[in-house]
C-alpha cells in the first residue's frame, strides 16, 4: 500500500524545522547506506547522533504521535529515530535500489527494527526545487511522488524505489523506517480499510450503532488475530 499522509506537521512546527534545517551541518548522505545502496546514494544527510537531528526528530515524532491516519494505516510497532537528508547540487539523487530489511536502532544494544514501511516526509515545497520526485515500483505500478512540506508518504519497505536528481533548488526531507504489529502489507491494507470505513459510519450513525459496535469487533478481532505486539 502506498498511502498520501497530510500535515503531519502543523504549520508552525514546520517553521520550527526550516529554521533548525537552516543550520544543519550535512555530511555524506552514503554513511547509512547498505553495500548496493551506496553505490547508487548520492546525496547529504545529517549525522544522526548530533543535535540537530535529535531536535528534529522531536519534532517529527510529536506529529506522528497524534496522527490518526499514521496510527491506523501503518499499526507501528516500532519506528527508527527518523533521520534527514538533502538533494541539492551536485548530491542530488539516489539511484533504484530497496531499503535493508532490517535496521539496528541507534545505541549500541543491538535491538532492531525490521523495515515493514518506509516512510518519507516532505520538508521544503515542491516548488522549491526541480526534479526529486520519489519514484516507487511495486505491484500497484511506478508512483512519482512530490508532496507539499509537512505531507508524508508511506510505502512498502520491499519496494524499489529512487529519488530522481533535483535540477534546481533543494529537496529537504525526513525517512525512517517502521516496524508494523501487522507484517502483512495486504493484512494491513484490509484494516486500514475496514478502519477507515468505520470512522465514517460512526460519523453518520454514532457510536452505539449495532452495525458499529459489530464491525468495531470484526475489527479488533482480525487485529488479534495478525499483530505481533
Amino acid at each position: 500500500m502506498l498511502l498520501h499522509v497530510r500535515q503531519v506537521l502543523t504549520a508552525e512546527e514546520l517553521r520550527e524545522a526550516r529554521a533548525i534545517l537552516a543550520q544543519a551541518p550535512w555530511a555524506d548522505g552514503r554513511v547509512t547506506a547498505g553495500v548496493q545502496s551506496a553505490q547508487a546514494k548520492n546525496n547529504e544527510q545529517l549525522p544522526q547522533d548530533g543535535d540537530v537531528a535529535r531536535a528534529l526528530q522531536q519534532i517529527v515524532l510529536r506529529g506522528l504521535n497524534r496522527h490518526a491516519i499514521f496510527f491506523s494505516a501503518a499499526l507501528p510497532r516500532r519506528v527508527f529515530p527518523p533521520l534527514f537528508n538533502r538533494y541539492a547540487g551536485a548530491t542530488n539523487a539516489f539511484g533504484n535500489h530497496v531499503d535493508n530489511a532490517v535496521r539496528y536502532l541507534p545505541g549500541g544494544n543491538a535491538e532492531r527494527v525490521r523495515t515493514d514501511i518506509s516512510c518519507t516526509l516532505f520538508l521544503a515545497e515542491p516548488h522549491e526545487y526541480d526534479g526529486g520526485e520519489l519514484v516507487v515500483e511495486d505491484t500497484f505500478g511506478e508512483q512519482r511522488v512530490k508532496l507539499p512540506a509537512g505531507d508524508m508518504v508511506l510505502y512498502p519497505g520491499t519496494s524499489v524505489h529512487r529519488v530522481e536528481p533535483v535540477t534546481r533548488g533543494a529537496r529537504v526531507a525526513s525517512f525512517f523506517w517502521l516496524e508494523s504489529m501487522v507484517r502483512s502489507d495486504e493484512q494491513r491494507r484490509l484494516l486500514f480499510d475496514m478502519d477507515s470505513h468505520l470512522m465514517r459510519l460512526r460519523a453518520s450513525v454514532g457510536e452505539a450503532d449495532p452495525a458499529v459496535i459489530g464491525l468495531t469487533g470484526t475489527y479488533h478481532n482480525l487485529l488479534r488475530m495478525w499483530a505481533d505486539v
